[in-house]
């Protein structure tokens, strides 16, 4: 189904949650459609998990309305919501087998043993699991634990599945496995996924649309790449990667627009090229910006190699492939930094 079509599942309707004075999210409204995938991303305190929490049923609101498939949730408990969660812990029994820990929720809806057991072998294949049935949760390695966490989930087939920080317990190599995985689960059963994370990378490689919040409200609302290519404000562009917000720069920056009110610009590190200041001009030099600058640092980082040239009164950062045969500047270098004026980006300050 084209998300953009897709029904509203979930809707905040103005929800507030306070915990003494302080509000922990403030008049959230927002609209998950059926089968999307949404990440609500974040710093610390800035109330993702609480709207999780709402959503889940563990807090209810002290404003406003939560709504799924068209009835409200406020007051309903955790536990007569149908919803698979998984928890950064994964949270298992540890006292059960991966295949009791997939069987439990099916017995307490009161499936027959027969369907339980078909089920359980059915969902251990899904998740390549099939020879681990019989094992502890102390006898898996994360990324099988947070497998199991996964499938036990899914199994009753629940509307909805919640994750909160699924993969932060996982060493970074795992958790790029995994996100694959789960973006593999996610459209083979095409369930409506609220995820919240603090991980931008993680949020852009699993999201259909991301959510960024800051001081319990929403900043902005987006596709990944809208997100990331487009941010409405600094804090955006800051957050969801890095960005060069170039205000009061200490150099005139040329614009192919009139600059909106009230923005500054700004541009991406992976836009700007760096070059020894001999270097013949690009073909389309007409449509660039040129400046020269000191190299005030260089990061090898693998595939990319990072500068930060001081250019006037900014330390621009600058962010390139590393590839054979490529010039590799020092501290103290002077270079030539240049980039399409399309590139440009304008932000709320």
């Amino acid at each position: 189904m084209d998300q953009s079509t897709a029904p509203a599942q979930i809707e905040f309707r103005n929800v507030t949650k306070l915990y003494g004075h302080v509000a922990a999210v403030q008049h959230l409204s927002l609209t998950v459609r059926r089968g999307e995938f949404l990440t609500i991303l974040g710093p610390s305190g800035s109330g993702k998990t609480t709207a999780l929490m709402l959503l889940a049923g563990f807090v209810a609101p002290n404003e406003g309305d939560i709504v799924i498939s068209g009835n409200s949730v406020a007051a309903v408990p955790s536990y007569r919501r149908d919803q698979g969660i998984v928890f950064q812990s994964y949270a298992l029994f540890p006292h059960l087998t991966v295949g009791r820990n997939l069987e439990f929720p099916l017995e307490m809806r009161g499936m027959k043993a027969a369907e339980r057991a078909t089920r359980v072998d059915r969902m251990l294949e899904r998740v390549h699991l099939q020879e681990l049935g019989g094992r502890m949760p102390s006898q898996l390695s994360g990324g099988q634990q947070q497998r199991v966490a996964l499938a036990r989930a899914l199994i009753a087939d629940p509307p909805l599945l919640l994750l909160d920080e699924p993969l932060g317990a996982l060493d970074r190599n795992l958790r790029e496995q995994m996100q694959g995985e789960m973006k593999r689960l996610h459209r083979e059963f095409g369930i409506t996924t609220v995820c919240v994370t603090h991980d931008q990378e993680e949020a852009l490689t699993l999201s259909d649309r991301i959510v960024v919040m800051r001081a319990g409200r929403i900043e902005q609302t987006d596709t990944p790449e809208a997100l990331y290519d487009k941010p409405a404000t600094s804090f955006v562009a800051n957050f969801m990667g890095e960005a060069n917000i170039l205000e009061n720069p200490g150099f005139k920056v040329e614009f192919d627009v009139a600059p909106p009110a009230d923005t500054v610009a700004m541009i991406r590190p992976e836009r700007i090229c760096v070059a020894t200041p001999a270097a013949p001009k690009r073909a389309d030099a007409d449509q660039r910006q040129s400046i020269t600058g000191t190299v005030d640092d260089m990061i090898y980082a693998g595939p990319l190699r990072k500068y930060r040239v001081r250019v006037g009164s900014s330390m621009l950062i600058v962010r390139e492939q590393v590839a054979a045969g490529q010039p590799i500047f020092r501290p103290g270098a002077e270079v030539s930094l240049d980039w399409l004026r399309s590139d440009v980006r304008f932000v709320v300050a």
